[in-house]
């Protein structure tokens, strides 16, 4: 499998996170909120469950994104950061979305901070969801069943 992902020099901002099994069948675009500790070596929960979802779709590849490319492993500290969408994330997402045969949108109800959710919404084609949540946000991956189909998403 190839690994990679686009981090910012201060290591701040994380923009992609890309992982190849098959070259020769289409990518899945997640866009969750904010990404963890996963990068083009280490895995974490979300990038292992969203490359288990793509390759049981039968996909050969997943793109991870996300609404804020704020690195943390709380919200918390996503809503301290004084820049917290990054400076170069919307031109990332816009590329991830360019290479992507699917785009599941995955960012849960904290979506909403900034209006971050409509903004990617604006610029997104054909978004799909796992869940939605009661809020109407579309849900997060984790803790989810592994017989999940994507569905088209609307807000």
């Amino acid at each position: 499998m190839k690994k990679s992902a686009v981090i910012s020099k201060c290591q701040s901002y994380r923009y992609e996170l890309r992982r190849v099994w098959d070259e020769a069948k289409p990518r899945v675009l997640f866009i969750g909120l904010n990404p963890s500790t996963a990068d083009a070596e280490v895995e974490d929960n979300t990038s292992r469950v969203c490359a288990n979802y793509a390759k049981r779709w039968g996909y050969g590849g997943l793109l991870l994104g996300n609404l804020f490319a704020f690195r943390s492993t709380d919200q918390a500290g996503l809503f301290r950061a004084t820049d917290p969408v990054g400076p170069n994330n919307d031109v990332a997402l816009a590329k991830l979305q360019d290479e992507a045969a699917l785009v599941v949108c995955a960012w849960s109800g904290s979506g909403s901070y900034q209006q971050r959710d409509q903004a990617a919404l604006a610029r997104l084609r054909d978004p799909h969801c796992l869940v939605r949540l009661k809020c109407g946000h579309p849900g997060h991956p984790l803790y989810k069943s592994a017989a999940l189909q994507p569905t088209r998403y609307e807000r």
